[in-house]
């Protein structure tokens, strides 16, 4: 069984620039990762011209789905029956995009399947990650 999920969606963008009607966006789930997950846009459609990936929380996005949650540089909120609004702050600016609810849920669906929500725990090496801190501490 893989141990990343990615899945395409369509971001129609609120505020940001250069002006797009709507861009391809993906979202990636990573098992080793197991309590976040990547959206991440493509060049053209950001102020440097690179792709830009945010990181945060699986749990945040799940939630938002059903009410406004975050409070830092990521926020998702419910918007209308059929879209999502997720928002990202960042010193450069604001952008904010719609993404189709369903797209949202097929996509937690399928983390939820690899990864049980509650369950991502398990997923975790702590012993590995210690080691491998204190390897880049000597």
């Amino acid at each position: 069984m893989s141990i990343v999920i990615e899945q395409p969606v369509e971001a129609r963008l609120v505020a940001a620039a250069p002006r797009m009607p709507s861009i391809p966006a993906t979202l990636h789930y990573d098992r080793r990762d197991p309590f976040a997950v990547r959206m991440t846009f493509p060049a053209p459609a950001t102020l440097e011209g690179v792709e830009v990936c945010w990181t945060f929380a699986r749990e945040l996005l799940a939630a938002g789905l059903h009410g406004t949650e975050g409070h830092g540089d990521v926020r998702v909120r419910p918007y209308g029956y059929d879209r999502t609004v997720l928002e990202f702050h960042a010193p450069e600016g604001t952008a904010v995009v719609h993404v189709h609810s369903s797209e949202i849920r097929r996509f937690l669906q399928a983390t939820g399947e690899l990864v049980p929500a509650g369950l991502e725990h398990l997923q975790l090496d702590l012993d590995h990650d210690l080691a491998e801190l204190m390897r880049d501490a000597c």
